[in-house]
């Protein structure tokens, strides 16, 4: 986890920047702040890292993007195309899904692309057991995956 003196009161957000870390691990580390109270905010998820085969994540992220509603596609089920939206629904799968703290924890976290002049006087968190440890040419971000499947900047 991250450094524990880096856990800020709830006035004030944490403020990750998701700059090469790796997706699934980075959100587990997110979902834990949330739970314990704090307000989180994730900047640069496009530059998030998805790890296997470039072919083998194009070809899943586009399955998935078929799956809709049988009655009418327009009320399936909405599948995110932007990092940032992308980036919360991975960390909503985390949070416990009917219990008012998993919805209370989702409503206090914030995602964007790229870092908001906001955020910019906050210190930014890093979590070492999330970052990449290989070359970063054997991941894949999620911008560029978002791009693939239709996010238009």
């Amino acid at each position: 986890m991250a450094n524990q003196e880096n856990v800020v009161s709830i006035d004030k957000p944490i403020v990750v920047d998701a700059t090469d870390h790796i997706a699934g691990r980075l959100c587990s580390n997110v979902a834990k702040l949330l739970l314990n109270g704090n307000r989180v905010s994730v900047v640069n998820c496009e530059k998030i890292m998805l790890s296997g085969t470039r072919s083998n994540l194009i070809s899943e992220h586009r399955a998935f993007l078929e799956v809709n509603s049988v009655i009418h596609p327009r009320h399936g089920p909405v599948h995110p195309r932007r990092p940032d939206t992308i980036m919360k629904t991975m960390i909503r799968g985390m949070l416990p899904r009917k219990k008012p703290s998993g919805v209370a924890a989702h409503k206090r976290l914030r995602t964007y692309i790229g870092s908001p002049k906001e955020l910019g006087a906050f210190k930014k968190i890093q979590f070492e057991n999330a970052k990449i440890r290989r070359s970063s040419a054997n991941y894949t971000t999620v911008g560029e995956i978002g791009k693939i499947i239709g996010w238009t900047e």
